[in-house]
């Protein structure tokens, strides 16, 4: 198999392919650089954002269409087949590190990905908080809510329950809505 890839530039690109395969989701850009450089230190930032790119490049990594949430990674057969024949270059110990850390954290990115809050402050001193529940693969978001609050301390905490009660406020609506 004839690669482009520069030798000391392999392994960071075979941890990243390891990160896709053992993560079981595709991931958006931020999730790939919180893993890998923020969470832990598996790779450098702007070494990690460069090798995704050249991972694109190559083929071994796609964004399966233009979304107008964030994009999300997955590892195309190519990829899936270069890291079968050289994870080994990869050394056991943070193979290792790297499954467990994927198991233990699979939800939390999944959700984080899925369920996005974010707030603003509009000019009349209020904030409008927007909720969205994306679906991968889709390009429009499953369900997008915003509300209005009064104060800053309020719109940071609608956003961080967010991520817990958005399957239970996306059951309910549909059921109350839609049933």
């Amino acid at each position: 198999m004839e690669t482009d890839f520069v030798s000391d530039n392999m392994v960071n690109k075979l941890i990243l392919l390891f990160v896709m395969e053992k993560m079981e989701i595709p991931l958006t850009e931020n999730s790939i650089l919180d893993i890998c450089t923020s969470r832990n230190t598996w790779l450098g930032y702007m070494d990690c954002k460069e090798v995704l790119h050249q991972l694109v490049e190559a083929k071994f990594i796609y964004t399966p269409s233009e979304t107008k949430t964030e994009n999300r990674y997955n590892l195309t057969y190519e990829g899936r087949n270069c890291l079968s024949m050289f994870f080994q270059r990869i050394p056991l110990s943070l193979r290792e590190v790297i499954t467990t850390f994927c198991k233990q954290n699979r939800t939390y990115f999944k959700r984080s990905q899925e369920y996005v809050a974010e707030y603003s402050k509009n000019s009349d001193g209020s904030y409008t908080v927007s909720f969205r529940i994306n679906e991968p693969l889709v390009p429009d978001a499953l369900l997008e809510i915003k509300i209005k609050t009064s104060t800053r301390a309020s719109a940071i905490e609608a956003c961080k329950k967010w991520r817990d009660s958005a399957p239970n406020t996306y059951e309910t609506l549909f059921e109350t809505l839609l049933d």
